[in-house]
């Protein structure tokens, strides 16, 4: 029995174990097959265990939630949510309590490291040998020097996943300045969520997420955003789940997907949608928002004579209408939802008409209302348009910035960095001919994504192809594009021709790539600052404290960077010499907090160190009937301008909703052109059919689920076991298929199969799931690995990546993960 059978088999028999807790009184775990009494026995401490509380931040996954990590006598033993923290509120989801096991993994690097054997590759050992942090500093630092040297320092790439703070992500671009490379950083939003914060920006102006007042809202439309498996921060939806469903009134919850997940089941209504149709959806509701009267008269507008027009085909003169917040409601009524009744939907997302119109009315006539969104809607290649068509909703029921409704983060407090990158610039970094030289994705570029933030998944590809250079050095943090991008087989020929650092501290497949390793610590070793994630609006940042000291020979990231700054020749060396660390970055941080305390009492570093947060508990602006107010300190009083409104909260050409965008419209001609968009519609919310790549005949979902910590706990067995409860999953995940479809094709509950596109194949089993869609297989994007630890390692099915097409949609660059259509057959 191999190593990945034994640890889902029973240490011992349930009579061993029933005699073991009885003979020591129940209170006794096993480990290793002996007591912890019989273990004590044998070494018996010699002093009373000391046990320290330390405040952290879980790092599991985007929410950011304070901890407090037990440790006695320098282990960590427990780990609970921070009731002072609050986004945790004393609480942690599943994830939470499984830190320790990410810390203490065997399989962890262990410290610097270079590789000995020059073949890259699936099943090439790297033969790593270990190597001293000066070594491996320096060889970065004279690569990069090098590099510069001969005017290619934009042949250097940096990338990056989830990483936050000024202290180490928020390094990484005067790094780039300094250097001069247009490369660093490239980060992984594009193939993440940036199809949401490009629709926002297209029609509020605010490129970012929104945060929201899930208190005061009493009913909440969701699509495709997996509310209680993975949205955003989940701890802390979880608690307002309960909160939402136990208060009177009761928030009402109408939740659209693709298959019966936990958030459809706890829902009111649960509509299931074919996929890349939820734009269909929200356009007929918005159809019938309007011709029913239902929209927020005070933000949107009225009718100037008060008699509705919005009738089913029948155009609107704009000049009947008078707008206060919005523009372009009237064109937009005239050009696209006219037409779109629900009956129009039905026929588009499969939804019956009757639970249109049902959820349009209840959406319409119930206040406070917001629809909210994420990939699901939005990661296709009419992702923008499905994205602004379910924003258009909350601008529809007065949502934005409104008790109830939504608004975009405040920022904290800091105070300024110890030193200014400015007075550090040279001649090469202001004017050199990196300047001259397009970003590797093609990201701002006329020929790539002239709109996009990151092109991540496009780094590997456009270098292997040379488009529009290669790349000799790139650089990863918190970043395993080999397993996280879309036919990342593309990756591995890319990798195999560049000279590679990752700095995770887990052998991961593209750490299995590289030349060098340059270990992190894990987060319950690290010190540092973490800014919130958008939660309630006004403004929160954490400190993560280490609980332990280091336990091997590794480094924190923003150190790491600082480092190999100090070995780079001229003023960028001096820059960082002058930095120090980034314990002084965040000293410095703090000082902000001296002339703003938080509510909690935090104003130093001192104090920041000893609560884990600082915070203010006022959201500065709010919404109300169309009129817009601004906190004076005592309450929501002082009536804001149309300039205030622009300046600050919608930041739009117009200081408005645009259904029209502006933003949309001044890139017309390049839209147009690249994409072959009509100029009449294109800055409009409008239907379009999505583009699905891949041959088959079934469409491929893979969300994320619960247990789903970002990858880094894809190599603990607790997490594996629990990752797919609804189906049964253990050391496995199975693939949902619909009993009809299996039928006709043949295969059987529980079969082994084989899953195909025009990229790959790979196989895994099945389980009959009468709750997803007859047209769309269904499983997690967690599975597969080829590397990163012995119990990720080989696990059914394989990755969801390897049959996943690299399409984008080429307005947001967002990747198109549920786009691809495959095939599926008994294998």
């Amino acid at each position: 029995m191999g190593i990945l059978e034994r640890i889902f088999q029973p240490a011992v028999s349930r009579r061993r174990f029933l005699q073991a807790t009885a003979a020591t009184g129940g209170a006794a775990s096993l480990v290793a097959g002996h007591t912890l009494r019989e273990t004590q026995a044998q070494a018996a401490p010699a002093t009373k265990p000391e046990t320290r509380i330390t405040k952290n931040i879980c790092h599991q996954c985007p929410a950011r939630c304070g901890i407090d990590v037990y440790t006695t006598d320098g282990k960590v033993h427990a780990i609970y949510g921070n009731t002072e923290h609050p986004i945790a509120n004393g609480k942690l989801c599943p994830k939470g309590p499984l830190g320790s096991y990410i810390l203490y993994d065997p399989d962890r690097f262990k410290g610097p490291m270079k590789r000995t054997n020059p073949k890259k590759g699936r099943g090439e050992d790297p033969k790593f040998v270990p190597i001293s942090w000066d070594e491996a500093l320096q060889m970065v630092a004279n690569r990069l020097n090098n590099l510069r040297a001969k005017n290619e320092s934009h042949r250097f790439a940096l990338v990056y996943g989830r990483g936050w703070g000024a202290s180490c992500a928020g390094l990484q671009g005067t790094f780039g300045k300094l250097y001069g490379s247009p490369n660093v950083a490239i980060g992984h939003s594009s193939m993440c969520s940036d199809g949401s914060i490009k629709a926002k920006q297209a029609t509020d102006g605010n490129g970012s997420y929104n945060a929201y007042d899930y208190r005061n809202c009493n009913y909440l439309l969701m699509f495709g955003c997996g509310f209680l498996e993975a949205f955003r921060p989940y701890n802390y939806l979880m608690q307002m789940w309960g909160y939402m469903r136990s208060k009177a009134p009761k928030t009402r919850v109408t939740a659209v997907d693709v298959h019966m997940n936990t958030t459809l089941a706890a829902s009111d209504r649960a509509l299931l949608i074919k996929p890349g149709t939820d734009g269909a959806l929200a356009l007929a509701i918005a159809h019938v928002l309007l011709t029913e009267g239902l929209w927020d008269k005070g933000f949107v507008g009225d009718f100037k004579d008060g008699v509705n027009l919005f009738k089913v085909g029948q155009p609107v003169d704009p000049k009947a209408f008078s707008e206060n917040w919005v523009r372009g409601l009237v064109e937009w009524w005239n050009i696209e939802l006219k037409d779109r009744t629900p009956k129009w939907a039905e026929g588009i997302t499969t939804i019956l008409e009757r639970d249109i119109l049902a959820t349009a009315r209840e959406f319409g006539t119930t206040r406070p209302a917001m629809a909210i969104f994420e990939r699901g809607v939005h990661a296709h290649s009419n992702g923008i348009y499905n994205g602004m068509a379910v924003h258009s909703l909350n601008a529809l029921v007065g949502a934005l910035y409104a008790k109830g409704g939504m608004m975009y983060q405040m920022g904290p407090s800091y105070g300024s960095m110890p030193v200014n990158e400015a007075d550090f610039m040279d001649d090469y970094a202001k004017s050199g001919p990196w300047k001259s030289q397009p970003r590797i994705d093609l990201k701002g570029h006329e020929d790539g994504y002239l709109m996009a933030n990151n092109m991540l998944q496009e780094v590997g590809p456009n270098s292997l192809a040379g488009k529009p250079y290669k790349l000799d050095t790139v650089m990863f943090y918190l970043s395993n594009p080999v397993f996280t991008a879309p036919n990342g087989q593309v990756w591995e020929k890319a990798l195999s021709e560049l000279f590679v650092i990752d700095t995770s501290p887990f052998p991961g497949e593209t750490a299995m790539m590289a030349d060098l390793i340059l270990p992190d610590h894990t987060y319950l070793e690290r010190l540092q600052d973490a800014p919130t994630y958008p939660f309630e609006g006004w403004p929160m940042t954490q400190l993560r404290v280490p609980a332990v000291k280091p336990l091997y020979d590794t480094k924190y990231y923003g150190d790491t960077l600082i480092e190999i700054g100090k070995r780079m020749n001229g003023p960028m060396g001096e820059y960082y010499k002058a930095l120090k660390d980034s314990e002084n970055v965040i000293r410095h941080l703090a000082k902000g907090f001296e002339k703003d305390p938080g509510d909690n009492g935090v104003n130093s570093f001192e104090s920041w160190k000893e609560k884990g947060v600082w915070y203010k508990k006022r959201y500065l602006w709010q919404q109300r009937n169309g009129d817009f107010f601004e906190w004076d300190g005592k309450d929501y009083a002082k009536k804001m301008t149309p300039d205030d409104v622009k300046a600050k909260l919608l930041k739009t050409p117009s200081g408005k909703f645009e259904f029209r965008s502006g933003w949309l419209e001044d890139k017309a001609d390049w839209i147009a052109a690249k994409t072959g968009r009509s100029k009449a519609n294109l800055m409009f919310p409008h239907w379009e059919e999505p583009k699905h790549p891949g041959g088959g005949d079934m469409y491929m979902v893979t969300p994320k689920v619960a247990m789903h910590a970002e990858g880094r706990g894809a190599n603990i067995p607790q997490a594996i076991s629990l990752l797919q409860p609804v189906m049964g999953g253990r050391d496995k995940v199975y693939i949902e298929i619909h009993p009809e479809t299996a039928r006709k094709k043949g295969i059987g509950d529980g079969d082994r199969v084989r899953v195909k596109s025009s990229v790959g194949s790979i196989e895994g089993h099945v389980r009959y799931f009468e709750g997803v869609r007859p047209d769309t297989l269904v499983f997690p994007m967690e599975h597969g690995h080829w590397a990163m630890g012995r119990w990720a390692k080989g696990r059914s099915p394989g990755h969801c990546g390897d049959v996943t097409v690299n399409q984008s949609d080429r307005i947001t660059g967002q990747c198109n993960y549920y786009s691809t259509k495959v095939s599926i057959e008994k294998a």
